[in-house]
Formats: C-alpha cells, structure tokens, sequence
C-alpha cells in the first residue's frame, strides 16, 4: 500500500482530550498505524513506512496510542493536561517530522545490548529529516540514515535518523556518513534538542549511548529488525495484558466497528495557552 492510500479520520478537534486520528486503508476501513502498517514499503529497496506522529515545528506532543482499540494518535496528557513540547530556544517545538515505525517496539522486558537498558514500551521512534512539514497521520516512505541511541530515565529510547525518498535531498544522504557533509548542524542540533527538551519541564538532562555518536545505516537497520521482532512477540500475547496494549488488527482480527467513533463534524482547532510560544531559555552547561 502506497503512502497516498491511507486517509486519517479525525475524532474532535485538534488539542482537546477527545482528539484522535484515525489511520484508514483505501476501503475507508481503519487500520492501526502500531499494528497493520507494514514497516517495509519496498524491503529490497530499504524503504519503509514511517507513520508521522509530530509535524515539524509543532507543540503538541503527539504519540499512537498503545492502549485504544485501532491504536489512534492521540494528544498525550499528564496530570489531566494536554502535553505541549517546550520551545527550547533557539528550537521551535520538534525539529523534524516525528513519529515511529509501525511494526515495532521496544520491549521493557528486554534489556538492549548495546544500553544495558530496557525499551521504553513504544514503537521505535524516527525522526525525519526532509523539508516538506508533514501531516498528522501521514505515511511517509523514507529511508533510513542512522541511528541515536538516547537514553531516558533509565530506558532505551533509540531515535531512527531518516530521510522521505521524495525529499529532494534523499540522493545525496544515503547514510550517516553524510549528513554532516549535506546537513551540516543537523546532529548537532538534534542532539541538543533530544538532550534538553524535557529541562523546562523539570526533568534532568537525557544522555545518549556512544558518547551522542550517530551509528551508521547498517546498525540501525539492525536495531529496527530486532524491535520488529519484539514486536512479532507482542502480537502472539506476550506483555499485551501487562503493558495495557491493544494488539487487534484489521488484519488479523474482526474488528467491532461499533467501537471506533464515526468521524465528526469538521470541528475547529481548540485554543492553546500563549504560554505554549514562550522561549525556554537553558544554559549551555545542560
């Protein structure tokens, strides 16, 4: 299935509790974006299908939701309150296109080779680094450049670099060797922002496996083949019940429509809090 074919069905509007994006195949059937989506587009070729979470530059602190029935995107919320990432100055909300790979997790009951720490419970996470600002929902066909492995409150958190095939500049990066030369600052910067995003909210500092070092294209695609195997594991059963995840499918499952919310009214975006644009100013020592 090609990027084009799947549409997003909208549940509420935009920063609100209710808000959910539902992912739906070329027969307007939803699909789970965690679960149906295949990782690959064209193995042979190394593109896969990325599903994006963040569009560059934005606040909200979008994520699939592991839990609900078709694993919607949803608005993540703490303490009652709709998450919005801080602007990290000089950063304007998340840097690149956000999201994960479908297909995948990382499991917390596997401690990482390479960290000696567990997953994080979530689909790997991808960044992607292209200059087209994408939509929520939207699958992207990228191809994967390298890997950052960020280390978050004692969990494995790897960051998969990639790049969309379409973007203009995809000839030229063709692994990590080459994004300094092509994107000169963009680790650099993305290493930053990884390292000091959550400080305005309290938290410490993230650190990074490697010393921060970016490894190559061939590594990545290893850590990605083993958190799709993880993810293999969870859909036989293993850790659903006990990490609260839904693991029904369209393609494997009969699905109860009854359950998944019609999509509404187009509804307007809600308001957010102008503290959402402040700066958050950190020293340089973090």
């Amino acid at each position: 299935m090609t990027t084009s074919t799947y549409t997003v069905r909208q549940v509420a509007g935009k920063f609100s509790l209710e808000y959910r994006a539902y992912l739906q195949n070329a027969s307007g059937q939803v699909v789970s974006p965690f679960h149906d989506v295949p990782l690959f587009a064209d193995e042979a070729a190394g593109v896969l299908n990325m599903v994006v979470e963040v569009p560059r530059f934005s606040n909200a602190k979008l994520e699939i939701s592991k839990s609900e029935l078709m694993n919607p995107i949803v608005q993540d919320v703490k303490k009652g309150a709709l998450r919005f990432v801080k602007n990290c100055f000089p950063y304007h909300g998340y840097l690149w296109n956000y999201g994960a790979f479908p297909q995948t997790w990382e499991s917390p009951a596997v401690l990482d080779h390479d960290t000696g720490l567990k997953g994080d419970n979530d689909p790997i996470d991808v960044i992607e680094i292209g200059s087209a600002v994408a939509k929520i929902g939207e699958v992207k066909q990228v191809k994967v450049l390298g890997a950052l492995a960020m280390l978050d409150e004692g969990e494995t958190d790897w960051k998969i670099i990639a790049i969309d095939v379409t973007d203009p500049l995809a000839s030229q990066l063709n692994d990590s060797s080459d994004l300094e030369r092509v994107c000169p600052g963009l680790v650099e910067a993305t290493r930053r922002w990884f390292e000091v995003y959550k400080i305005p909210d309290g938290k410490p500092a993230n650190s990074f496996a490697f010393n921060g070092e970016v490894k190559n294209k061939a590594f990545a695609m290893n850590v990605i083949r083993s958190v799709n195997q993880m993810w293999k594991e969870l859909m036989t059963g293993k850790g659903a019940a006990e990490h609260s995840i839904s693991i029904i499918s369209r393609v494997s499952d009969n699905v109860d429509e009854a359950k998944i919310p019609k999509e509404g009214l187009a509804l307007p975006d809600n308001s957010v809090s102008e503290s959402v644009h402040t700066w958050a100013f950190i020293p340089p020592h973090h």
